[in-house]
């Protein structure tokens, strides 16, 4: 999950004051009780249209009281803008704290780092359904081999692309990186008011995959002995392969620096682009624009032409509060949650993508447009470095910073990478 860069910075410094203000006699230990019997409380992420997600939510709670006589449960909605000085000030007062959350995955090292996460790596192990969870769906809940909730659902981002341009130009579907880059050429020189494919110097997500796809890493090691990897050779080529798509020949620096994964489906939606990297979570906007009935959806390709570049698996966990005095209970919901009945129905009535690889099937079959963001998923995925220094480096947005410097002309891309990595072993260093 990634906030914008803006409201990450004013969270962050809201958190500091929430933290500050938590009551000096509170911690988030473990309550040592689990009672069978009582309310239990739940917070899930509020989306723009939560009525469909209330009902799917509202269908495991059935089954969940049906099963645990004299046990109720509340769900709170709470917005994701809000959620983390909300979850954080939870950590710090157990007592007003929920037994059960709805998370980020790219915030739950953070999360464990603050001590706010239950340890839940035996139950996890013991339920059967698990083992059907995708690879990088289990790294999302993992931190130095310890598991601390369970993948809830995964966005992945593949090729839009405009099917009445590349016909009118004679063009195919790009199967590699340079052939995407040609075809963003092209398009620009025969439609100068369209850009080849929208590219954006804030678009972390969307660049990420051009890193991976050269043999790069973000970071290498693990827990606390992350370093940073994007000024090694294999990251740099995939660095200049992203911002080389940065000029007149097809997204003008002027104009596509500043812009980020939002802007750049807005302006495929519009109709200003003939490509752009979108996520299955973008099907929605894209098919309420002027392009509907005009586009399809490719895996983002790799280097090797008929490959898929990497992409990131975002999506949403839900976990176990530590502070929780119904552990068993809790675990049990936790479970019904993000079972794989469960996000079926939440892919029904929400779109989301499931974590099990057999239920992303079942919901390809019936929807043809998962189908591309399916086979990225299948063709393998990476994650950010699990470790809580990522949300500083996110929320300092020094990905950005290097890829705009080198956008811009201000530095080389040996330079800015150098200053990039220097900056996340900084935060490696601070997280501990």
């Amino acid at each position: 999950m990634k906030l914008a860069p803006r409201l990450a910075v004013l969270l962050a410094a809201a958190v500091v004051a929430a933290t500050a203000c938590a009551p000096q006699t509170s911690d988030n230990s473990s309550s040592g009780e689990d009672e069978k019997s009582g309310t239990l409380r739940v917070w899930l992420f509020q989306e723009v249209n939560n009525k469909p997600k209330e009902k799917a939510v509202d269908a495991v709670l059935a089954g969940f009281e049906k099963a645990h006589e004299d046990t109720k449960v509340t769900v709170e909605y709470i917005p994701v803008e809000t959620r983390a000085q909300r979850i954080k000030a939870a950590f710090n007062d157990p007592k007003s704290a929920p037994d059960v959350i709805e998370f980020g995955n790219t915030d739950t090292a953070g999360y464990v780092k603050d001590g706010g996460l239950a340890d839940i790596s035996k139950e996890f192990a013991a339920w059967d359904e698990a083992k059907d969870a995708d690879p990088t769906a289990r790294q999302s809940v993992t931190v130095d081999g310890k598991v601390y909730g369970a993948p809830y659902f995964v966005g992945v981002r593949a090729l839009y692309y405009r099917t009445d341009v590349f016909d009118e130009l004679g063009l195919k579907a790009p199967k590699s990186l340079d052939e995407l880059a040609s075809a963003a050429q092209q398009v620009r020189k025969a439609e100068p008011d369209l850009y080849g494919i929208a590219v954006g110097g804030a678009y972390t997500y969307g660049a990420m995959p051009f890193i991976w796809a050269n043999g790069g890493e973000l970071a290498t090691g693990k827990g606390g002995s992350y370093a940073s990897a994007i000024d090694s050779a294999a990251a740099r080529k995939g660095i200049e392969a992203y911002t080389s798509l940065f000029g007149d020949d097809n997204c003008p620096a002027a104009k596509c620096a500043g812009m980020g994964g939002n802007d750049t489906v807005t302006a495929f939606a519009a109709g200003k682009a003939a490509m752009a990297i979108g996520g299955d979570f973008s099907h929605q906007a894209v098919e309420a624009g002027s392009v509907k009935g005009k586009y399809a959806v490719v895996p983002l390709p790799g280097v090797e032409p008929g490959s898929i570049a990497p992409a990131f698996a975002g999506g949403n966990n839900i976990g176990v509060l530590k502070s929780t005095s119904h552990r068993t209970l809790a675990v049990d919901l936790m479970k019904r949650l993000a079972s794989k009945e469960a996000q079926g129905d939440l892919f029904d009535a929400m779109g989301f993508l499931p974590t099990f690889a057999d239920v992303r099937q079942q919901v390809a079959a019936k929807e043809p447009f998962v189908k591309p963001f399916v086979d990225t998923l299948a063709a393998g995925t990476k994650f950010v470095p699990a470790s809580p220094a990522w949300a500083t480096i996110d929320s300092s947005q020094v990905l950005p910073t290097m890829f705009q410097e080198v956008v811009s002309g201000k530095k080389d891309v040996g330079a800015a990478a150098g200053d990039a990595a220097k900056k996340m072993d900084d935060a490696f260093g601070s997280a501990g």
